[in-house]
């Protein structure tokens, strides 16, 4: 099962405050047993809303909108993505994550991907063979 976990963003990761050195060589560490187990995917942190965009879907019509964006709750600083057994083990990975946010409160969000196999029959076989042929390319980078 295929995991993107979540790092909420707060209003010092929207300024652009960088981490501590600790927290730098803390998480690098968690990053590391994340590699050694086998089970971590990709992995980073992201610049603040400033530098990003957000497109407006309107039936036809596409809206571009600058950052910054106001709710710094519903933004995300960072993410990993996993593949582990279950939803248990990633909860059990992550509850010792060092905290990303140094003596602050934070919270990180654990959501399953969808994959192939849980649209059913609903997902066309056209699709499904079109999936299938796209993972291969990426698996072969």
């Amino acid at each position: 099962m295929k995991f993107m976990v979540i790092v909420k963003a707060t209003a010092a990761t929207e300024a652009g405050v960088m981490p501590s050195e600790k927290l730098f060589v803390d998480m690098g560490n968690f990053n590391e047993e994340l590699v050694k187990a086998g089970i971590l995917l990709a992995a980073d942190g992201l610049q603040p809303s400033s530098k990003g965009a957000r497109i407006r879907f309107n039936g036809d019509q596409r809206t571009v909108i600058d950052g910054p964006f106001a709710e710094t709750k519903e933004l995300i600083a960072g993410f990993w993505m996993i593949e582990v057994r279950s939803k248990e083990e990633a909860i059990e990975w992550f509850k010792r994550c060092p905290n990303p946010h140094e003596g602050q409160e934070s919270e990180i969000e654990i959501r399953q991907l969808f994959g192939p196999d849980d649209f059913g029959c609903d997902l066309p076989s056209e699709v499904r063979a079109q999936e299938d042929r796209m993972r291969e390319q990426l698996a072969m980078r």
